[in-house]
């Protein structure tokens, strides 16, 4: 098996941009290359069709990293994706299709069989492409969970996996967390860990070079690179805390609002809307941020009942209605949308937990429509028209939507005036859409932004950015000269006995003039040099 694992000291310490960009970096030199993660959890999602011609639902990071790596996105990329329903239970999705609920209390016993799934997807995907590059999750030394982990060195250990531990410079302590993660590791995973990746570097790299001699001679691993800090770098966000880090429009002149619910789901839908140079996107959570809105956008959410129970308890409902009473204009998206309508029910509790029975709720009243959520999910990749103009989406939904008599038809949804209601995600991305909806909601001319491209260059902007500052060339090679199993390490990578790591077994550094632990190692590839 050929292929390579990104992991992490933290969660966003720059897994998803690494592995996007060595995913393009790879493609550019002719490997067939595809993405992978185990597990993800997000409720930001996507649809792709599987190999036999089924819809499929994975994260939206590995469609992404599919486009970056110029393969067709596929449900084997992202086997597992949990998508939080509450603080306590997700919604699980294995192979593309929807697979029950998990809780925190169940989880130990509920995951057994998706790591057999997850392995499986692993091993087709390497039979099928050169190189994997699989990302890891969080962070591989959170030992309370590595007797079931499947997704960061479990999954190393499973295919045999070269690891690079990408740290994140900008939050302090990098060298501690990039050697700690070592330390924590039992010897047969430290025997898997390769190397390190610094990100999101400020100022003259020079400045490191202590720094990253001692932890290549304190751990005889090379660091691959620093990758400076890129305010510019945008990728598809697959956490709501990206939301955190979205920054005012310099010269925008129209402010549009995403009511920020508390579920929020596929926020991606916004992004395009915040590639155009007069409009500054900005996320609200009280009714003060709605007041001066030129446009307000009520997003998908994974909990619609739950969260139109919170728009309420904000007030944002009443700013919602005086918005509409305004004149101004209002767009809902799948959830979003259906918080619009007269009534949802869910009378077999297919959002509410499995609570069966659970009451109708009225919805905002500002649209003739009625929701009723259903056990099987709607996954499609729907082609249409709306304001004269061609459109094309994604749907991923429970909900069905029953029009009232005369009530205009919008991508799926519903349209009252200046009321608009969808039930397909990403229709925004569409230039010719976008254009024609900002035309007859804000009245301003359609731009020349063109979304597919502006993806596009970021991730060649990404490609560029490893291909610059990381060793991809000995990348490559550790990727396609696989360690193998912990247990059966192949001659050519063993590691030589006088090498030494952080002991795992009592957390203290074992001396540059003592034997590792049995197993244990150090470089196995020449030195060198998310978000």
């Amino acid at each position: 098996m050929s292929g390579l694992l990104v992991a992490g000291t933290t969660s966003d310490a720059g897994k998803s941009v690494v592995t996007t960009g060595l995913c393009r970096a790879f493609a550019r030199r002719g490997v067939k290359v595809a993405p992978y993660k185990a597990q993800n959890m997000s409720n930001n999602s996507m649809v792709c069709q599987a190999p036999d011609g089924t819809m499929a639902e994975i994260g939206r990071a590995q469609w992404v990293q599919a486009l970056a790596a110029r393969v067709s996105p596929e449900p084997a990329m992202n086997p597992v994706l949990l998508k939080p329903g509450s603080d306590r239970r997700s919604h699980v999705v294995l192979m593309g299709q929807p697979a029950g609920e998990v809780s925190s209390h169940d989880w130990e016993a509920g995951r057994r069989h998706l790591a057999t799934a997850a392995h499986a997807a692993y091993d087709d995907l390497s039979a099928r492409f050169e190189v994997i590059v699989a990302e890891g999750a969080g962070s591989p030394a959170e030992i309370n969970l590595r007797a079931g982990d499947y997704v960061n060195m479990g999954l190393a250990q499973h295919a045999g996996l070269p690891t690079v531990v990408v740290g994140d410079i900008d939050r302090g302590g990098v060298f501690a967390a990039m050697y700690g993660t070592l330390a924590l590791l039992d010897a047969a995973d430290q025997a898997l860990i390769s190397g390190f990746v610094i990100n999101k570097f400020r100022g003259d790299v020079g400045l490191l070079t202590p720094g990253l001699t001692s932890l290549e001679k304190l751990t005889e691993r090379p660091v691959f690179g620093v990758l400076p800090w890129d305010p510019s770098l945008w990728l598809d966000s697959e956490d709501a805390l990206d939301l955190e880090g979205r920054r005012a429009a310099a010269g925008a002149t129209r402010k549009v609002a995403v009511v920020r619910l508390p579920r929020i789901s596929n926020f991606t839908d916004v992004d395009a809307l915040g590639l155009e140079p007069d409009l500054d996107v900005v996320f609200a959570a009280s009714p003060a941020d709605l007041t001066d809105a030129d446009l307000v956008v009520l997003p998908g959410t994974r909990s619609t009942i739950g969260d139109l129970a919170w728009l309420r308890s904000r007030g944002l409902d009443v700013a919602i209605t005086e918005h509409v009473r305004r004149g101004r204009p209002l767009l809902g998206i799948c959830g979003g949308f259906q918080m619009l309508g007269r009534v949802i029910a869910d009378p077999q509790g297919v959002e509410q937990s499995g609570i069966e029975g659970a009451a109708e709720v009225e919805g905002l009243g500002l649209l003739d429509v009625r929701t009723d959520f259903s056990p099987a999910k709607n996954l499609r990749l729907p082609i249409g028209s709306a304001l004269g103009v061609e459109a094309s989406g994604y749907e991923i939904h429970h909900g069905r939507i029953t029009r009232g008599d005369g009530v205009e038809e919008f991508l799926g949804g519903a349209r009252s005036g200046q009321v608009f209601g969808t039930m397909w995600h990403g229709s925004l991305e569409g230039d010719a859409l976008r254009g024609a909806f900002l035309e007859a909601t804000l009245g301003r001319e359609p731009s020349d932004v063109s979304f597919a491209a502006a993806r596009e260059r970021r991730m060649d902007l990404i490609g560029d950015l490893v291909e610059e500052h990381l060793d991809v060339d000995a990348l490559l090679d550790l990727a396609r000269s696989p360690v193998g199993r912990a247990d059966v390490v192949r001659d050519e990578r063993r590691r030589v006995e006088t090498n030494t790591v952080p002991s795992s077994a009592t957390g203290d550094c074992v001396g540059l003039d003592t034997p590792p632990p049995s197993g244990s190692g150090g470089s196995t590839s020449g030195g060198g040099v998310e978000r």
